[in-house]
């Protein structure tokens, strides 16, 4: 028996976890896995000496998140490095347009590409600056954000809050060829867009990419020293420095409802573990809603919408250890922690085409990270563990750039990811030479090694508008509640989503607390 049972060791679970600890409440998480910490790991993955991250990688929204600051987990031995750069973004053009942690830095690059486009990020940089506080309170607190609103609106002159309206609503295309003359510049924020689930001409996709291209300018793309497993490990710290308890190996196959209220949950062994204040789940919306509680405990329209609900991409992921770092033909992509790998808005829009259409991209637009650049103990000094990782169509109709039928079985898999190398071979002539080993996750492992991971999505559903605010999971408030008493969503189905910030759990954890007080004022239990 405990007081809260949380189903789900991510960073979302154990956010949720440690502050209802600090509420004095007993706490037990339940892991399927045997390790915590769910897309958040790191390994010697390939060989002795080099740690891999095994599914996500750096971090801007967590060392920009007031709900992960707030945890101290500096004190629980987390460590962040950042790059130099933090991002770079070569082409075929000959051009690498870069994000620095010193604005000037990036300022002078693009001024150098192209006159007058870094004075134009200095301006987007600025209004960032002022926006900031308000853009993140708004994001990561539950829906309405008044405060958070209150607080993005006082940045701003009466007279820019429509403009300032607009430019938030803007594809990405549109919002770079309002702001920037040249195709390098214009590069930085519609790459970081479609990392963001947004193709160039979606609504709303130029505000995610400048959000997280103005991320990589304040905060940077830093990183765990040691590897993304020393975060979890910082968390699990923590919550067992203050009574929680973590069980790993515990899949937990249904919640236990009685008289339209989450009591308990049960797991695969038939162990069940009693909740007498709450159930915080961080568990994909559809499997929380649809196995574990069950339809008969559900209303019809919750039951309709929740088999609405829309994944987004799916996703290959590559990790590699080198015998040096990768030779960009690039300096300054030679210095960056992560490189985005594509040449052109058009072909971003030609892939975000092939992905809606169901097609294979020929040409994919990778995400590679090099960690040499930014946490020298993650490998022996002068080789490098790398990674990269691409999207697919969840459902595969065609291939344009050949016969594969996304079965992904062996020799699917080898052949995609010889597609992924030929992209980084074309602008690092010699990589495939470096190659040590390699590890795969094709969108059936990812899901096998996560169960949240549905068809190999990293984000918890689409970021697109239909899926966010009020409309995650589901039309109605956009908040953790669920329609059974005492259960609480908390993981990145819920608003606001994916990205390793911890604001899903910690607003789970808020809401139980809410719930919890009223009841005892109300006499409800």
């Amino acid at each position: 028996m405990a007081d809260v049972v949380v189903i789900g060791s991510g960073p979302n679970g154990l956010v949720a976890a440690n502050l209802l600890a600090d509420q004095g409440w007993s706490v037990v998480v339940c892991e399927a896995n045997e390790r915590p910490g769910g897309a958040v790991k790191s390994s010697e993955l390939i060989e002795p000496g080099f740690v891999n991250d095994e599914f996500s990688a750096f971090y801007p929204l967590a060392a920009s998140s007031a709900v992960m600051r707030g945890l101290g987990l500096e004190d629980y031995g987390l460590r962040w490095k950042r790059a130099p750069i933090a991002l770079a973004h070569p082409a075929a053009d000959g051009e690498c347009p870069i994000i620095s942690t010193n604005l000037d830095v990036t300022v002078d690059t693009l001024n150098r590409i192209t006159p007058g486009d870094g004075d134009a990020w200095r301006k987007l940089s600025e209004l960032w600056e002022r926006v900031e506080g308000g853009i993140l309170a708004s994001l990561f607190t539950p829906f309405p954000p008044v405060k958070g609103t209150l607080k993005l609106v006082g940045a701003l002159k009466p007279s820019e809050l429509l403009s300032f309206a607009r430019f938030a609503t803007l594809p990405a295309r549109r919002m770079v060829e309002e702001e920037f003359s040249g195709e390098p510049a214009r590069r930085l924020i519609a790459g970081n867009a479609l990392h963001a689930d947004f193709a160039p001409e979606t609504a709303i996709g130029g505000f995610f990419g400048w959000m997280l291209a103005s991320l990589a300018q304040s905060v940077g793309f830093p990183v765990p020293e040691g590897g993304a497993g020393k975060l979890i490990e910082a968390m699990v710290r923590r919550l067992e420095s203050r009574g929680g308890e973590l069980r790993c190996g515990m899949p937990i196959t249904s919640v236990v409802v009685r008289g339209g209220r989450a009591v308990a949950v049960e797991a695969a062994d038939g162990t069940q573990i009693e909740a007498t204040k709450a159930i915080v789940a961080d568990v994909a919306a559809p499997s929380l809603y649809l196995d574990l509680v069950g339809e008969a405990h559900l209303p019809p329209s919750t039951v309709n919408d929740i088999r609405r609900f829309q994944w987004d991409l799916a996703t290959i992921k590559v990790d590699w250890t080198l015998d040096g770092p990768i030779p960009w033909e690039s300096e300054a992509a030679r210095q960056a922690g992560t490189v985005h790998v594509v040449d052109s808005i058009d072909q971003l829009t030609m892939i975000a085409a092939q992905y809606a259409t169901g097609a294979i991209p020929s040409r994919p637009f990778l995400l590679v990270g090099q960690q040499s650049m930014t946490d020298p103990s993650r490998q022996p000094a002068g080789k490098e563990t790398a990674w990269a990782y691409t999207h697919v169509p969840d459902v595969v109709r065609s291939d344009a750039g050949g016969d594969l039928s996304g079965s992904w079985d062996e020799a699917e898999t080898d052949e995609f990811v010889k597609r992924m190398e030929d992209e980084i071979e074309r602008l690092a002539p010699g990589f495939r030479s470096l190659v040590r080993g390699r590890f795969v996750r094709n969108p059936v492992d990812l899901q096998r090694d996560n169960a949240n991971l549905v068809g190999g999505a990293l984000g918890g559903g689409t970021a697109q508008l239909h899926q966010q605010l009020v409309f995650r999971p589901v039309p109605g408030l956009g908040r953790p509640e669920t329609p059974i008493r005492g259960l609480f969503l908390g993981s990145a189905s819920a608003h606001p989503g994916g990205g390793v910030h911890g604001a899903c759990g910690a607003n789970a954890a808020r809401a139980a607390i809410v719930h919890q007080r009223a009841g005892r004022l109300f006499g409800r239990g």
